[in-house]
């Protein structure tokens, strides 16, 4: 899945005609019925997934993407999207802020994994090497661990104890997949 050596930019275009999709679904139907506050703490944490995200795809770590992963990153693009704000509509209790900070953290320890880990994976000598340089010295999968940190964190935001089950699941699928 990971190791498409050729341009993708039609895959890499469909998840974010798909992000699009979801972000203009969420703010005509969904977001007027969060509070305000709410609304905007799910439109920047969108935002930054958004820009963070397709900058990593296109930009900063540009590499080929299968159709089975650009249809499988926007159906959990739709949970994130769409998910979190819908269940954040009920939400019961606040943490936002502790929310956030997981959000931050979990964030930059994936790009920041990520990207310091693309000089050595663009150099023909380390093929078929494991990197154990810069974050990936703390874990062999610390970009995981970042994903499942920032989705926890997003969940948090939303005050809803259902939206727990999405990191949950984003878990079991690095796990046991």
């Amino acid at each position: 899945m990971y190791g498409i050596h050729r341009k993708t930019l039609p895959a890499k275009i469909f998840i974010l005609l798909m992000q699009i999709i979801y972000v203009l679904i969420d703010y005509k139907w969904i977001t007027p019925h969060l509070t305000s506050t709410m609304a905007i703490n799910m439109f920047l944490l969108i935002l930054i997934t958004f820009i963070r995200l397709n900058s990593m795809m296109f930009i900063w770590l540009p590499r080929g993407i299968s159709w089975k992963e650009a249809i499988r990153n926007s159906l959990a693009f739709g949970l994130y999207y769409l998910g979190f704000p819908i269940l954040a509509i009920w939400s019961s209790f606040n943490l936002v802020w502790f929310g956030w900070l997981l959000f931050i953290i979990g964030s930059s320890v994936n790009s920041l994994s990520e990207l310091l880990r693309k000089p050595f994976k663009a150099d023909p000598n380390n093929k078929g090497k494991l990197y154990t340089g810069g974050l990936f010295k703390y874990a062999v999968h610390i970009n995981y661990f970042g994903d499942v940190l920032w989705v926890l964190g997003f969940a948090i935001v939303t005050g809803n104890i259902w939206s727990l089950l999405i990191p949950i699941m984003l878990l079991c699928m690095f796990v046991f997949s």
